[in-house]
């Protein structure tokens, strides 16, 4: 039996980053994880997607835009099994990394799935042996897995996950990608940059559904110009293989059509991994989805148990999960720390054009009383973005009238995740709009429309 200060359950972007906080504040840690370090963020999620995001930018400009940069092509050969391979190339990398990582902080690493015993015992069972831990503090950090409905089977090949869909080395030339949240999205970005025939069908009445109504639209403008066909408002009624495929079956309005194609993905949301635990034999609170209730402090309602990442139905996003992991382990060492709002978390999507934002929208905003006015600027004025050839979009910041507060922003366009910090950190150092108009930008450079947004919202738009 080995002793611990701290167990952390569960080794992706929450877990790894609270062991190795953990470790620096003087605590004997371990992690346990049944299958990956990194977790599904590095090994088959936002890091490979990336990749074949990359190539499949390239594809797309080669293969739709080569005459505007002066590329022609007697045979253009676009090898997808080559870029899968790349991903993973990128992949190995930084779990490899994430190796190191432990092995430099000293923390000790049980591959094995865990189920806890009591609130400062564990267990962990690999290969028909079982080895128990102790420890003072328990992070469960076990992550989420997709929701599917338990009327639609996944096959792994005509119907697909987005664990099956990141690994496989072949592309379906007909698709049909069933929800359109950021996995949904980036595989249709995906897909169609390599050629493939893409549906997107959404139940509710926009794509990317939790962003500003503005975004879905712009994104849904560029998607069609794009050849992307988005279906929001539809709702999947069957889901049945074929000799050939699958074919959906979807209805809107009470009319219904079928539409056939090589491959389904499924990607209509998260549920949190809490089932194998053994939590609720511990008295371990649940919410209403499974995920386990945590305080501002990440602890749970039984002393000694803590809980970070997407198991906590907060928001599921990686940078959040790290961030929480590091608030916990420095409130187990009982050291200064602080306290995340969620609301103003950056969330990316990296489909193309991308999608950043943070905050609240327009309409969230009024609806709490403020008193709202709004700063534009399109990349289309942005020189940088004509350069880049990349011009789509637009980026917007949502502010209280009264004292300038910054309230959310909301952007779409060429890298929009790269501009997201700069807002976020104003918004945290309670700067207004009037403070970033006065910062200098760097010209040319994307970052210049968020000055220009600034400027537009404390009323002297300069190049607009």
């Amino acid at each position: 039996m080995s002793n611990y200060d701290v167990i952390v359950i569960g080794a992706g972007p929450g877990g790894y980053v609270a062991a190795i906080r953990a470790a620096q504040l003087g605590l004997k840690t371990a992690i346990v994880d049944k299958q990956w370090l990194g977790g599904v963020c590095l090994n088959v999620g936002c890091i490979p997607s990336k990749s074949l995001l990359k190539n499949a930018e390239v594809a797309h400009l080669l293969r739709e835009r080569g005459k505007e940069f002066g590329f022609s092509f007697e045979n253009l050969a676009l090898d997808f099994g080559v870029a899968v391979k790349r991903s993973r190339q990128v992949s190995d990398r930084l779990t490899k990394g994430v190796g190191f990582l432990m092995r430099k902080n000293e923390i000790d690493v049980h591959m094995g799935e865990a189920r806890l015993i009591s609130a400062n015992k564990v267990e962990v069972a690999m290969d028909g042996e079982v080895q128990t831990l102790t420890g003072d503090n328990l992070i469960v950090a076990t992550g989420a897995s997709v929701a599917v409905p338990p009327v639609w089977t996944i096959d792994g090949k005509q119907v697909v996950t987005y664990l099956e869909a990141i690994l496989q080395e072949t592309r379906p030339e007909r698709v049909v990608i069933i929800g359109a949240g950021a996995i949904g999205v980036e595989f249709a970005t995906i897909w169609n940059g390599y050629g493939s025939e893409v549906t997107v069908v959404e139940m509710l009445d926009r794509i990317v559904p939790n962003e500003d109504e503005e975004v879905s639209s712009e994104l849904s403008k560029a998607f069609a110009k794009r050849g992307i066909n988005c279906l929001p408002g539809h709702r999947v009624e069957l889901l049945e293989t074929t000799d050939d495929g699958v074919k959906v079956t979807i209805s809107k309005d009470d009319e219904t059509q079928g539409i056939e194609a090589d491959q389904v993905l499924v990607a209509t949301g998260f549920k949190a991994n809490t089932g194998a635990l053994g939590l609720e034999d511990l008295g371990v609170e649940l919410d209403d989805q499974g995920a386990i209730v945590i305080d501002d402090r990440m602890a749970t309602n039984v002393d000694g148990i803590w809980a970070i990442g997407d198991v906590t139905g907060k928001l599921m996003l990686a940078h959040v999960a790290s961030a929480q992991g590091i608030i916990c382990a420095e409130n187990i060492a009982g050291v200064e720390s602080y306290t995340l709002d969620y609301k103003m978390m950056p969330r990316a999507t990296y489909s193309h054009p991308q999608v950043a934002s943070f905050g609240y929208t327009e309409t969230e905003a009024a609806e709490l009383g403020y008193e709202v006015k709004v700063g534009r600027f399109p990349f289309q004025a942005n020189g940088k973005a004509l350069g880049l050839g990349d011009y789509a979009g637009w980026v917007k910041l949502v502010t209280d009238a009264k004292y300038g507060e910054i309230l959310g922003a909301h952007m779409v366009g060429p890298e929009v995740t790269e501009l997201l910090p700069e807002l976020t950190i104003a918004q945290m150092m309670e700067l207004t709009a009037a403070e970033i108009a006065r910062n200098v930008h760097a010209h040319p450079s994307l970052s210049e429309t968020l000055m220009e947004m600034a400027h537009a919202a404390s009323g002297h738009s300069i190049h607009t």
